[in-house]
């Protein structure tokens, strides 16, 4: 299966988001390290950038929008895309979506250029979580979107820490690079 992270970026912050793009090349990696001890699914990853023009009310990019774009990249291809807007309807209070190969969440961009802790900590968690469901969903799971959502709001509202990992891809409690919801409950 390929995993095919695509990074919305607006045509005019190109240039200054590049470092972005790097984080996302090492995110992509490290999800499938992820993927593959946490639900024991293979993957290949596939980063991209999808550049936005500027101008112009045809131009505008939301949810159906992307979901064109990935009904013409394959549907048999998991499109996940890290987007400069929040889709229109959630239920996921981490401002991200899923459909059956398909995902996106809102990509917070950082107020500090190079800021790998920020890309981390806000938004790292937000693709774990729309992972899960949809890698969850995928292995049969039952009740995958309530078990995501219990999860998250421990995170949200009872101080339940994410699962930090290194740039090897390994837990850790120093030297964090990626963050993941809590995964301990999975019975996958």
């Amino acid at each position: 299966m390929l995993l095919h992270f695509i990074f919305l970026v607006k045509e005019e912050d190109l240039e200054n988001r590049k470092w972005e793009f790097e984080y996302i090349t090492d995110m992509a990696a490290f999800y499938k390290t992820w993927i593959e001890k946490t639900f024991s699914k293979k993957v290949d990853v596939q980063t991209d950038e999808m550049v936005v023009r500027s101008g112009g009310r045809l131009r505008i990019v939301d949810t159906p929008a992307l979901l064109d774009d990935h009904a013409d990249r394959g549907r048999d291809i998991f499109h996940f895309y890290l987007t400069y807007f929040r889709p229109l309807w959630t239920d996921c209070t981490c401002e991200g979506y899923f459909a059956d190969n398909f995902g996106m969440v809102q990509w917070s961009k950082s107020p500090q250029p190079n800021d790998l802790k920020f890309l981390m900590d806000v938004n790292c968690p937000k693709v774990s979580h729309e992972l899960a469901h949809e890698f969850l969903r995928q292995s049969g799971y039952k009740n995958y979107k309530e078990l995501v959502h219990d999860i998250w709001d421990k995170h949200l509202f009872a101080s339940v820490p994410f699962e930090y990992y290194d740039k090897n891809h390994l837990r850790t409690e120093k030297e964090a690079l990626f963050a993941t919801l809590d995964t301990s409950s999975f019975k996958v």
